[in-house]
């Protein structure tokens, strides 16, 4: 389980989430082109919503939290990582 002290400060970053998208759903993107078009959709780097689950699910075994559904149909990495990112900031 997720000591609560590592949570402290915690943020999903572009870097992280070209990783979990390469590995959880072999989407290949390079996080300066992630950032750089972050308010693009998804399905525009190829990833689905199966994709997007697999990355929902390794982040809340990650950190221990629970994310809110609403994270899980999140259109683009920008709107995905500030749902996240708040959820985290905000975990007990």
């Amino acid at each position: 389980m997720t000591d609560m002290t590592e949570r402290v400060g915690t943020q999903v970053t572009f870097e992280e989430l070209s990783a979990l998208m390469k590995r959880t759903a072999g989407v290949h993107v390079e996080p300066p082109d992630l950032r750089a078009r972050a308010e693009e959709g998804f399905d525009g780097f190829g990833l689905d919503s199966l994709g997007l689950l697999g990355i929902v699910a390794e982040l809340e075994k990650k950190h221990g939290v629970g994310l809110p559904e609403q994270v899980e149909r999140c259109k683009t990495p920008a709107e995905f990582l500030a749902q996240v990112n708040a959820t985290l900031r905000t975990a007990v």
